[in-house]
């Protein structure tokens, strides 16, 4: 490697590469053409160095107006390149940050081992749940603890080792969906054309284009995920009957085939986000309840719709990002099918028709009058609509993406509590 290369590249906060110089072409052996717009700086990384380092690298550029060091990069032929980064924050004529400058030399004295940052165990940890993404279980948990919920109001006493049980199935079949919805989206190649997705919000986990984990791996986790939550199943099966199967089976077909051919649900003009508001709905609240009184009752189908209406609001804003990647390879979302601009209203119709079901079901006396204390949660909506509104087609829609995970959280969390103790007499 010719020691007199400089690679020069800026990137915006996201990392998407905005310049790549002549030396950074000839450093990593991409074009200009290849990248700018296209990859982000992550993609000249280890994934592991990405989530280890990385982010320590930038703050500290930013706290002290630069970061130098050491490090392995990976070119087009994805070989090792032992190199020496200086990293210093981009501004705007205001002095806003607006980005990171990387100034690269190859290292020709020195090996990848000599140069390559440690992982820790810590880093390790955490590169599993990304590749799993488990922080979006509680898109699980929350539906599970309602129907835990409707049991106590209908009078059963709740078994914790039971609901702790279906809490486990229940999150290795949203694994087992997760990785697998990553792996289709890889090989139909939607991952790879979308350049606007935002980590950890839309465009799937990343983990495979990252390095993290090869496609068969992921392949082999969705797997591995499905089998265990089939033998987690077992033994809800024979206390509750036949119908937790049938369940079971909805969510496995729905979840596996949500991206997966023949069917692709996901790409089927708005039934994809139907799957997924009645799997984390009214399916999944049934389900709990079904394991703690072994009947499936009406109440639990109803506790589920405005769960299931803001799980599909989750799905919904997520998609907004992805407009582009999914276009470009047929997956026919509902942003895809109505456009980024007009779809916006969707998303008003999904958290206020969730609202408006909790305050029907309570007022007609199908849920205790408590339970209007999640309509406490629909003062987020506001800004998470003005922030949609304004910034649906650029990455300070952000603050969108987490509010609705949040919003869902914390009405679900009000939910079940209005339930549960307002059906003590």
């Amino acid at each position: 490697m010719d020691n007199d290369i400089k690679s020069v590249i800026t990137c915006d906060l996201d990392g998407k590469v905005e310049t790549f110089s002549k030396g950074a072409e000839k450093l990593f052996g991409y074009t200009s053409k290849d990248v700018v717009g296209r990859l982000r700086v992550s993609d000249f990384s280890d994934g592991q160095v990405v989530l280890g380092h990385v982010v320590k690298w930038l703050k500290i550029a930013v706290e002290k107006g630069e970061w130098t060091g050491d490090t392995v990069f990976l070119g087009k032929a994805k070989k090792e390149i032992p190199c020496n980064i200086k990293i210093t924050p981009t501004k705007d004529k205001d002095g806003n940050h607006i980005g990171y400058c990387g100034v690269t030399t190859p290292l020709s004295n020195k090996t990848p081992d000599e140069v390559r940052p440690k992982i820790n165990m810590l880093t390790k940890v955490f590169t599993w749940m990304v590749i799993m993404r488990l922080p979006f279980l509680t898109a699980t948990f929350v539906p599970l603890f309602a129907g835990a919920a409707v049991a106590n109001m209908l009078g059963f006493t709740v078994s914790w080792g039971w609901l702790g049980l279906t809490i486990l199935g229940g999150s290795l079949l949203h694994i087992g969906t997760n990785t697998a919805n990553d792996y289709y989206d890889h090989t139909s190649g939607t991952d790879e054309a979308n350049v606007n997705y935002m980590v950890p919000f839309s465009g799937g986990s990343r983990s495979i284009q990252m390095g993290l984990i090869s496609a068969k791996g992921m392949l082999s986790v969705a797997i591995v995920s499905f089998a265990l939550s089939a033998l987690v199943g077992i033994p809800l099966i024979q206390k509750a009957g036949m119908p937790v199967l049938w369940l079971g089976l909805i969510g496995f077909f729905s979840g596996l085939f949500y991206t997966a051919p023949p069917f692709r649900f996901a790409s089927r003009k708005g039934l994809g986000e139907l799957l997924i508001g009645l799997n984390f709905g009214p399916l999944m609240v049934a389900g709990s309840t079904l394991v703690q009184t072994g009947k499936l009752f009406p109440e639990a189908f109803f506790a589920g719709i405005p769960i299931g209406l803001l799980v599909a609001a989750i799905v919904y804003v997520n998609e907004f990002p992805d407009y582009h990647g999914d276009k470009a390879t047929g997956k026919d979302t509902l942003i895809v099918v109505f456009g980024p601009e007009k779809a916006r209203f969707g998303y008003v119709l999904l958290v206020v028709s969730a609202f408006l079901s909790i305050a029907i079901m309570a007022t007609m006396g199908t849920f205790p009058m408590l339970s209007l204390i999640a309509l406490l949660a629909s003062f987020l909506v506001i800004n998470i609509v003005k922030v949609l509104y304004k910034n649906y087609d650029n990455r300070l829609l952000q603050p969108a993406n987490a509010g609705t995970i949040n919003l869902h959280a914390i009405t679900g969390v009000l939910f079940c509590i209005g339930i549960w103790f307002g059906s003590i007499s």
